[in-house]
């Protein structure tokens, strides 16, 4: 098992951010920033610590453009926008569509929980059981828990694989069936960071009786029930709406030598964190997800596109009806949302500890969200969407701006408790 190096390590890794801001800007009353920065949107009475929180991010240059979307009792009460579209005079607006990242891993949770709640899947099942090649190597006793709680090993595959390969769902699922698992399936966990999306939606198109890919069925069965903008494979009429991501993944580099040394040897090249957010080196390039070839394709752990209003939503959607759309039952839901990695242990890729539940990131050191009994999902750089029952909560935050941290934005952060004080003031 990984030991854990150093509690140095530990938050700096977790905390680390890389200073991209602009020149701090001064809020103006007419909703603009500096003339520059847009902002619009509407917040329920009771609710405008959100929207002070949202405002004080750009005003410490902390954004370009972003938006943040809640739900209370089935209730929208919050959905703000603002900024700039790409860094230019063109607003971040109702109209902007984001790439989020792995966020987009709840939403494959989710899609997976709905089939679980037909009879379809089994949490306890061996995934060779609707999967037989997944069987391959080893695996055959592997659970549909194991595999969403990322204990399978499948971080990445064995030897050496194109951007274009890992972009054809055929060649990515196979490849990944014949994968060998990195440690005892069962003995460990660590993060899927790309192959969760893949395990997750070949489960998915295997058990649907319609055998439809995890984009259409997320299309079908969550985005068109509820009116959601959210697509995991974008269609290219709405390609001109996406606002470019700003700024690089998560990264190796640290002016602090020390810090350099650190993240070099546990999350560079070669090594379990690289390998899995890159797939051994596919998704290297910084502009990647920015291209028109990643966002067509259906990437269920990290390319999901879609706006904070739809993930706060679909959120909602889970804990009660939205509209008269309640995506998961109670038990499966509650199921879901329970942490099975073992308390404190390591993630075998990511370094520190993690928690996971059946595919959602669940309330934890890493993902603190609203507190105990939270289930969700954060994306690289800064955005995150959850859930909380004990508060009725459903929030999202989505951004173009880039934080150098792998989870627990400052930024959303903010937003997340100002959001909670509202509800315990009640």
């Amino acid at each position: 098992m990984l030991q854990f190096p150093c509690a140095n390590l530990y938050e700096a890794i977790l905390l680390m951010n890389v200073d991209t801001s602009t020149d701090p800007v001064l809020s103006e009353p007419n909703g603009y920033v500096n003339a520059m920065t847009f902002f619009g949107g509407d917040v329920a009475a009771g609710w405008e610590p959100v929207e002070a929180a949202f405002r004080h991010n750009f005003d410490q240059g902390e954004e370009i453009g972003a938006s943040v979307a809640i739900y209370h009792r089935g209730r929208q009460v919050v959905d703000l926008w603002g900024g700039s579209f790409d860094g230019g005079e063109r607003p971040y607006d109702d109209s902007t569509l984001q790439l989020v990242f792995s966020t987009t891993k709840g939403i494959a949770a989710i899609a997976v929980g709905i089939c679980v709640g037909r009879g379809l899947l089994d949490y306890s099942a061996p995934v060779s059981q609707y999967w037989p090649e997944f069987g391959a190597h080893g695996k055959a006793e592997a659970t549909v828990a194991q595999l969403l709680s990322h204990q399978c090993g499948l971080f990445s595959v064995q030897g050496e694989i194109t951007l274009a390969e890992a972009l054809d769902w055929g060649t990515i699922t196979a490849r990944l069936a014949d994968t060998t698992p990195e440690w005892p399936i069962g003995s460990t966990h660590g993060y899927h960071a790309l192959t969760y999306g893949w395990l997750a939606g070949e489960l998915v198109r295997r058990v649907d009786p319609q055998h439809r890919s995890i984009g259409q069925f997320v299309a079908d069965e969550i985005a068109g029930p509820l009116d959601l903008e959210m697509w995991i494979g974008l269609p290219e009429h709405f390609e001109s709406r996406v606002s470019p991501i700003v700024g690089a993944l998560i990264s190796t580099e640290s002016s602090n030598p020390e810090l350099q040394a650190m993240l070099e040897q546990f999350m560079g090249p070669g090594t379990n964190g690289g390998r899995a957010l890159s797939l051994n080196g596919a998704f290297a390039g910084d502009g990647t997800f920015n291209t028109r070839a990643v966002h067509a394709a259906e990437i269920p752990a990290a390319n999901g596109i879609t706006n904070a209003r739809s993930l706060a939503r679909m959120y909602a959607s889970t804990l009660a009806p939205v509209d008269g759309v309640k995506l998961l039952d109670d038990e499966v839901r509650n199921r879901a949302r329970i942490t099975v990695t073992p308390e404190n242990e390591p993630d075998a890729c990511l370094i520190m500890p993690t928690t996971f539940g059946m595919g959602f990131m669940t309330h934890g050191f890493f993902t603190p969200y609203a507190g105990s009994g939270s289930y969700g999902h954060p994306g690289a750089g800064g955005s995150v969407a959850f859930a909380q029952p004990e508060r009725e909560l459903g929030f999202a935050y989505v951004m173009n701006q880039m934080a150098q941290n792998l989870a627990n934005d400052a930024r959303a952060q903010r937003l997340t408790d100002a959001a909670t004080a509202v509800i315990d003031a009640l």
